[in-house]
């Protein structure tokens, strides 16, 4: 089998997307793509008087992700994000 047999759009993950965004995500925990600290999301660093969300890590400052929504859209960078990781 080919990987390119294997491969799909983003429809296929819809459901899981709508499952994890649903959830209370400040109980969520994300590490650090800089210094590798894991902390809750509810004790990130937020700003929001940038043009849009700026999240920081509050061990290094690192951006940790950035959101902006606008005309009925949600645009979510989480490159700073190594890992999200949601209990059921």
């Amino acid at each position: 089998m080919r990987q390119s047999d294997l491969k799909l759009d983003g429809n296929a993950i819809a459901g899981l997307l709508r499952e994890i965004f649903t959830m209370e995500m400040t109980n969520a925990e994300s590490t650090c793509a800089g210094c590798g600290k894991v902390h809750a999301v509810g004790r990130v660093d937020v700003y929001l008087n940038a043009p849009g969300v700026v999240v920081r890590c509050p061990a290094c400052e690192q951006v940790l992700m950035r959101i902006v929504r606008g005309r009925g859209r949600y645009w979510i960078d989480l490159t700073g994000t190594r890992c999200l990781e949601f209990k059921e």
